[in-house]
């Protein structure tokens, strides 16, 4: 029988506690695609499975990582080959399923997309669940008539990783970039981006005085939810549009109709977990054209599974800078 190494996840009365494991393979779940994993990512909602946080993890023991990219050695019966190189984001693997804080992984093939030509391993990875959902919100800014020449647009929590790769694939396409952060010593590392105008987090409050403020934002891709949205919204143009993923601010929203009904905008909801197989396939291709990968590598730290560990509590507190990729057999 077969063994491969893990972070694995148990609950001991209320405590969750991780550690650094050998499993036998026979304990992974019965998924029809057996993968040797390479890298995997830190995200968010990673940091929350890694604490015990959320409701996201329902049985224990259990494996964290949703987002993972490795070689496939036992294909079954799906379409895939024997040593294709897959991606897998979303579909709550991480969360309800066994996932990529492992070297071995079994998912099920639809779960699954071939990894782009021309990215390497660790790029995919830097991309990830975050990269995935930043660039389905561009597609929203697109599909809603936002484009470079339409003005500025904001990305808050510009420091996280959904907002660094935003900004970055919005600059690259020749838009006009306002990165929101709490973070303002952080202003080299966001003109490194590409952004050219930086808004604390204590200006966006101060926009929510009001219904309605001065027409500023063509567009918004918001990662962080309550106040912070609530202050953007009564600056958005007419027929602008917000595609928002997060609510790492909070879920609640104290708001008014009167931009929407006003201004006519739109307010876009963004969900990369159950996103289609040929959605993904297009998000990836884009992805692949259109974010800088110097910036991307500039912005990504390559670690080794207990630094995932190590490094929940800080992205929980919004103190991980860019994409952290993690390398499993390290």
């Amino acid at each position: 029988m077969a063994e491969f190494r893990a972070i694995l996840l148990e609950k001991h009365g209320e405590t969750v506690a991780p550690s650094i494991q050998t499993l036998d393979s026979n304990r992974l779940p019965d998924g029809d695609v057996t993968i040797r994993v390479t890298y995997s990512t830190l995200n968010y909602k990673d940091g929350l499975v890694l604490k015990g946080q959320g409701g996201l993890v329902r049985n224990y023991p259990h494996i964290p990582g949703i987002d993972l990219i490795g070689i496939v050695e036992d294909p079954g019966t799906s379409t895939f080959n024997e040593g294709d190189k897959v991606i897998s984001t979303g579909w709550r693997v991480g969360e309800v399923w066994w996932g990529g804080y492992a070297t071995m992984a079994k998912l099920k093939s639809e779960w699954l997309v071939k990894a782009p030509e021309g990215l390497s391993e660790t790029q995919c990875m830097a991309i990830g669940t975050a990269g995935f959902t930043a660039m389905q919100c561009v597609l929203a800014l697109e599909s809603n008539g936002v484009h470079p020449n339409s003005g500025e647009v904001v990305v808050t929590g510009a420091g996280g990783g959904v907002g660094s790769v935003a900004v970055s694939i919005l600059a690259g396409l020749g838009y006009e970039v306002t990165a929101v952060t709490g973070r303002p010593h952080l202003e080299k590392y966001f003109s490194d981006l590409g952004a050219k105008n930086l808004l604390s987090r204590e200006e966006i409050y101060d926009l929510a005085k009001r219904p309605l403020q001065t027409e500023r934002f063509a567009g918004v891709i918001d990662t962080v939810g309550g106040d912070i949205l609530a202050g953007v919204l009564p600056a958005i143009k007419y027929k602008g549009t917000a595609a928002i993923c997060g609510l790492a601010g909070g879920a609640g929203l104290k708001t008014t109709v009167i931009p929407f009904i006003l201004r006519g905008i739109t307010m876009a909801g963004i969900d990369s977990v159950m996103a289609p197989t040929k959605e993904r396939e297009q998000i990836w291709s884009r992805l692949s054209t259109d974010l800088p990968m110097n910036k991307l590598d500039a912005a990504t730290s390559v670690v080794g599974l207990q630094d995932a560990i190590d490094l929940a509590d800080e992205i929980l507190a919004g103190q991980v800078k860019g994409r952290t990729v993690i390398d499993v057999n390290a």
